[in-house]
C-alpha cells in the first residue's frame, strides 16, 4: 500500500515536472516569437527611420545646391550687369575725351558728305553749348568751306558730348551723340567680355 502511494507521488511529480517543463517551453516560444516579432517591427522602424532622414538629407542638400547655383547666377548676373554699366561710363568718358572740337568739325562734314547729297534743307548741327561757342567762333567758316553748305548750329541741352545732325529743317536727325556712339561700341564691346566673364568661370 505505501509502495503504491509512493509510485503514485511520483508519477504525479513526474507529470507535473512535465506539464511545468511543456509550459516553460510553451512561454519560452512565445517569448522567442514575441521578441523575433519586436525586432523585425523594430529593424523595419529604424530602416524607414534612416530612409526618411536620408531623403530629407538628399533634399537638404539639393536644395542647397540649387540656392548656391542660384546664388552664383546673381552674383554672376550682378557682377556682369556692374561690369557693363563701369564699361559704360568708361566708353562714355573716353568718347567725351576724344570729340574735341576739331574731332567734331571733322565728323560733321564726313557726314555732311555722306548724308546731304540730293538733300536741299537746311543742315542743323546741335551740339552742347560749350562746343557751340568753340565751333561758332572757331571753325563754322572752315566747316561750311570744306561742305559747300550752310550749316546753322544750335545749342542742345541733351548733349554732352557729340552732336545731332539734321538734313531736313529738324523733320529728322542722325545721333552722333557720345552716348549714342558708346552705345553702339558697347554692343561690340559687351558679347566679348561677357564671354570673357562666362570663360573665367568654367576655369
Amino acid at each position: 500500500m505505501a509502495e503504491e502511494i509512493r509510485d503514485l507521488i511520483e508519477k504525479i511529480n513526474e507529470e507535473g515536472v512535465r506539464a511545468a517543463e511543456d509550459k516553460a517551453r510553451t512561454i519560452e516560444a512565445a517569448a522567442h516569437q514575441r521578441a523575433d516579432e519586436i525586432l523585425i517591427k523594430a529593424t523595419a522602424e529604424a530602416e524607414a527611420m534612416i530612409a526618411a532622414a536620408q531623403e530629407r538629407i538628399r533634399r537638404d542638400e539639393e536644395k542647397e545646391r540649387i540656392l548656391l547655383s542660384q546664388a552664383g547666377r546673381d552674383l554672376l548676373l550682378s557682377l556682369r550687369e556692374e561690369i557693363n554699366a563701369m564699361l559704360g561710363r568708361i566708353v562714355v568718358s573716353e568718347i567725351r575725351e576724344v570729340l574735341t572740337p576739331e574731332v567734331l568739325v571733322r565728323l560733321i562734314a564726313e557726314s555732311v558728305r555722306n548724308y546731304s547729297a540730293g538733300k536741299s534743307g537746311d543742315i542743323t548741327v546741335s551740339v552742347n553749348a560749350r562746343d557751340l561757342d568753340v565751333l561758332e567762333n572757331h571753325f563754322l567758316k572752315r566747316l561750311s568751306d570744306e561742305t559747300n553748305k550752310t550749316i546753322l548750329l544750335q545749342p542742345s541741352e541733351e548733349i554732352s558730348g557729340g552732336f545731332f545732325i539734321s538734313f531736313d529743317d529738324g523733320k529728322s536727325c542722325h545721333d552722333f551723340s557720345d552716348k549714342a556712339l558708346a552705345a553702339y561700341i558697347g554692343t561690340h564691346l559687351k558679347p566679348r567680355l561677357n564671354r570673357i566673364l562666362e570663360d573665367a568661370i568654367k576655369e
